[in-house]
């Protein structure tokens, strides 16, 4: 009688079919997740989202809110976008976040660029300026930025 040799079937593999399942669906529960400030799953409001942010950022971000509050329509509402707190009209006029050591705002690429002289002295990727919250943040700068940001999104 010959020997049949026994196939093995291998991790996220269903015996038989050949079908492959996810790597993820095998995870512990909770395990390899990133977690938001106030815990488990999405945040809904903007006022815990900065209740949840530690001090001194947390100041900042109040200053922040306020400076952008001043600058966007009277229509806008906060929202909750991306995990982080951001203004809205028709679409999403700009994002902030606050950090351990930094407060963040994002207005889009383009608006950065338009300010790129005036940001020399502040951390900046392709769609985001990072204010340290040992500085003084600079509100009428951030007033100019979403004001840009508001004309920008009223054109499109």
């Amino acid at each position: 009688m010959a020997r049949m040799k026994k196939r093995k079937t291998g991790i996220g593999r269903s015996a038989g079919k050949g079908v492959r399942t996810s790597a993820r669906a095998k995870r512990a529960p909770g395990r390899g997740k990133q977690v938001s400030v106030a815990g488990k799953g999405a945040l809904k409001d903007v006022d815990k989202y900065i209740a949840g942010v530690p001090e001194p950022a947390r100041s900042r971000l109040k200053e922040m809110r306020a400076a952008i509050r001043s600058a966007v329509p009277a229509e806008a509402v906060e929202i909750i976008s991306y995990k982080i707190p951001a203004f809205k009209t028709k679409k999403v006029l700009v994002w902030y976040a606050g950090f351990s050591k930094h407060c963040s705002l994002f207005p889009t690429a383009s608006v950065i660029e338009e300010f790129r002289d005036e940001l020399a002295g502040f951390t900046t990727s392709k769609g985001t300026v990072q204010f340290p919250t040992n500085k003084a943040l600079p509100t009428a700068l951030i007033k100019k930025m979403v004001k840009a940001r508001v004309a920008q999104a009223q054109r499109s």
